[in-house]
């Protein structure tokens, strides 16, 4: 019997030299060109109706080393190059599948600057990392363990916003196994006044770290505002923005990450509301808000270490009225405004919070669709004309 390990990256910072730092520059711009290049004559085939895959990208790329213009393309390793034609090609998959929109152009300012690297183009040895055209390791701080006898198969070397230098090792983790079955399910509503409320009546305080950030954050863009474009102090400006940036995301991504793993540890089934984020940060009012939040990526983490650890989380059909049903007696309500946050049922007359409410709702219908064999996502409808979700509030109501 085979065993098969989670494949995992593992992300640290790193300091480079001088000429490291100039090495990976380079690289993060013949990777950008190249890539450009390869979308660019895969668009005009398409134009003419023809399939370029990545066997001929890659046959075009021999042919732009060997000449005059682009003959820079050969003072880098050719790892990285390769690579992002791979990269080219899964977009394209994912463009033909209708699971993304067709490939973009990568920005020399907008676009993550990123280089991967496969066994080929990287030495690993004693815990020291080598690039490929690089005679020193990288300056790396270990700051946790690597799982004993890693290979990493690919190694990523970033460069973030706030000029930071990250590399991302992915090797397998044979540390990761399902946790032991339990019985527990818990259902999670998601809110701006509360961060998090579960079904069990307990609630987790909104941070709001972009709140805390967002007076020094302003008065950071407003000096940045003041320099001229495409000066040096202009340069320097954005970057202290983006430090500012970079501390909000690095805190809200510690407490998610705090937060989901501690949730997938207690419960084995999982039940949330299936959210658009994306239609909701159209409110002005509360975009901002939202956006601060991070549900999408609330759900993203706790999905793939639901995968992880052998646990279940079931996605509800957003149009559920978890809000406006008494989770006593099932009774619908005709109107719940967002300011109400507390009401009584008009049937049984149970004193019921909101979020509390909704929570518990969203683990009963959670449990009919793990019932009914629905999927994380479920569908609007069923070919019986009512979803899992509709069928459990036609039942429940008197």
């Amino acid at each position: 019997m085979t065993t098969t390990h989670v494949k995992r990256a593992f992300k640290y910072r790193f300091y480079p030299t001088g000429e490291q730092a100039a090495e990976l520059s380079r690289t993060f711009g013949c990777v950008r060109k190249v890539y450009n290049m390869a979308l660019a004559a895969r668009t005009e085939a398409w134009a003419r109706q023809e399939r370029v895959n990545y066997n001929a990208t890659s046959a075009m790329l021999t042919a732009w080393k060997k000449t005059e213009e682009l003959a820079f393309l050969n003072e880098v390793s050719s790892a990285p190059l390769q690579q992002c034609l791979r990269h080219l090609q899964a977009a394209f998959t994912s463009f033909f599948g209708k699971r993304a929109k067709y490939p973009r152009f990568k920005s020399k300012k907008k676009s993550r600057k990123s280089a991967e690297y496969t066994t080929s183009g990287f030495r690993f040895r004693d815990g020291r990392l080598t690039l490929a055209k690089m005679c020193d390791p990288l300056v790396i701080v270990w700051s946790r363990p690597l799982p004993a006898g890693a290979k990493p198969s690919t190694v990523t070397v970033s460069q973030d916003a706030a000029g930071r230098w990250y590399v991302s090792l992915l090797c397998e983790d044979p540390r990761v196994k399902p946790l032991p079955a339990t019985a527990t399910a818990v259902g999670v509503d998601v809110g701006l006044d509360h961060l998090l409320t579960l079904s069990t009546g307990e609630k987790v305080a909104n941070p709001r770290h972009e709140r805390k950030d967002r007076a020094q954050l302003a008065l950071a863009q407003r000096r940045m505002a003041k320099k001229t474009k495409g000066s040096a102090n202009r340069a320097k400006a954005r970057q202290r923005v983006a430090r500012i940036h970079a501390r909000i995301a690095d805190r809200r991504r510690d407490g998610l990450h705090k937060l989901t793993t501690r949730l997938v540890r207690e419960n084995q089934t999982i039940v949330i509301e299936d959210l658009t984020v994306r239609n909701m940060v159209r409110n002005r009012s509360l975009a901002r808000a939202i956006s601060d939040a991070a549900w999408a990526e609330f759900r993203s983490l706790l999905e793939y270490k639901a995968a992880w650890y052998g646990r279940e989380v079931i996605a509800v059909d957003r149009f559920f009225p978890s809000s406006r049903l008494c989770s006593t007696c099932g009774t619908l309500q005709e109107r719940m405004p967002l300011h109400v946050r507390t009401w009584t049922c008009d049937s049984c007359g149970t004193n019921h919070d909101r979020d509390v409410n909704a929570a518990r709702n969203l683990l009963a219908a959670g449990r009919a669709v793990s019932a009914c064999g629905a999927g994380v996502r479920p569908q609007r409808s069923s070919p019986g004309g009512q979803s899992a979700m509709k069928q459990e509030v036609f039942r429940r109501e008197p």
